[in-house]
């Protein structure tokens, strides 16, 4: 044998299988994962095999997170993906096909409507917007063909609810699958499995992650869906690496500590906003002036950090910028739920009826920052704006 060979076979046949004690556990990389005999590389290739096949095949640290998501969760199974928006990718996938209609709330994701609206007609499904408020009234909107529901309760820009236990009641009357993008709650404040929806669906990239340096997705499937998934899932071969696994992890560890914290800073800003006059609503589901305020009583167990509002009267391009350039705190950016504080403005486009449609929102990613250091920065930056009225 080749020295260069000899040494490497022996570094192989010698490694300590005792791992080191550590806080976090050990990340496992790789493509190829050995076998310990050959009867267990048969057991593989009749899909009897119950250890790890292959690097696609849910490496060690990918399932430590899985588990732990699926039972905060409650849930049968758990899966994780390189994306949120790949999780709702494949949920709706799973369950959908040729010649089946899908309902998805007007106040979804947008790259989540893009799928329904652009993708699934490929394949021969249709889908149909359903107000952002929906409740038992969404009888007046099922088909025959009817087989999923896509919820996102609230919706991440204009805030709406849907009433989860009077829609899954119906739905499951029906057989239809509930989902529910859950993402602004956390598994802490909200529980849709219990609320009778049949998948759960999270952008790990948020709250769970915590520091907005991660992309994941989650999905927890109650135990009626829970081996269709599984099977679809793996006939897909989807993996998410275990390092990005390793930091959702992590970040499940501080969830409930960042989260109370997001939520008190986020209250604290919104109740100084209500005080301003040239703030028109401020929209916040924990409030008691939120149209849907007695669902998030009934539903939550608390709010986070991201919320919006609107102003007294529309501004230019050019006014907003001046206000939004001259932050100090609030950065500009896409997505919410890390510890850096975030600002966008927008005006609202709705496909169906909705009540700011048209007006300019401006949402609030609240982060870990000091509230009072935030409240003088957007004293300083909005001063103009929300002061005149």
């Amino acid at each position: 044998m080749h020295e260069a060979s000899r040494i490497l076979q022996t570094i192989w046949t010698e490694r300590d299988t005792t791992p080191a004690t550590t806080i976090h556990p050990p990340l496992y990389r790789g493509s190829t994962v050995l076998f310990n005999n050959y009867e267990e590389f048969c057991q593989a290739g009749r899909n009897e095999y119950p250890g790890i096949s292959y690097g696609t095949d849910r490496l060690p640290t990918q399932r430590q997170f899985e588990e732990a998501l699926r039972e905060l969760e409650g849930g049968a199974l758990c899966r994780v993906f390189p994306s949120g928006i790949h999780a709702v990718q494949t949920a709706l996938s799973a369950f959908v096909g040729q010649g089946d209609h899908l309902l998805l709330c007007d106040n979804a994701y947008g790259p989540s409507q893009r799928f329904c609206r652009k993708i699934l007609p490929r394949f021969g499904v249709e889908s149909t917007l359903l107000p952002p408020d929906v409740g038992a009234d969404i009888l007046d909107h099922l088909r025959p063909n009817t087989r999923v529901i896509l919820l996102e309760s609230p919706g991440s820009l204009t805030f709406e609810l849907q009433d989860i236990q009077a829609i899954t009641a119906i739905a499951r009357e029906r057989g239809i699958v509930t989902m529910l993008d859950a993402s602004w709650a956390t598994p802490l404040y909200l529980k849709p499995l219990a609320l009778g929806v049949d998948l759960s669906i999270h952008s790990v990239s948020k709250y769970i992650g915590g520091y907005s340096d991660i992309l994941a997705g989650a999905v927890t499937v109650s135990a009626r869906h829970a081996q269709r998934f599984a099977d679809y899932y793996k006939d897909l071969e989807i993996y998410t690496p275990a390092e990005i696994c390793s930091l959702a992890l992590r970040g499940l560890h501080s969830l409930a500590t960042r989260l109370r914290r997001h939520e008190e800073s986020a209250i604290t800003i919104a109740r100084w906003l209500q005080g301003q006059p040239g703030v028109g609503e401020v929209l916040h589901p924990a409030f008691p002036e939120h149209p849907q305020h007695w669902l998030w009583r009934r539903d939550f167990s608390g709010s986070s950090g991201l919320f919006a509002f609107t102003l007294t009267r529309e501004y230019s391009d050019v006014q907003l910028a001046t206000a939004i350039n001259a932050l100090q705190l609030f950065a500009i950016g896409y997505s919410w739920g890390g510890s850096k504080s975030l600002i966008t403005a927008s005006r609202v486009r709705r496909n169906l009826t909705c009540r700011y449609r048209g007006k300019t929102l401006i949402r609030l990613n609240i982060g870990l920052e000091e509230p009072e250091d935030l409240l003088a920065d957007l004293a300083d930056g909005f001063g103009m704006l929300i002061s005149n009225g």
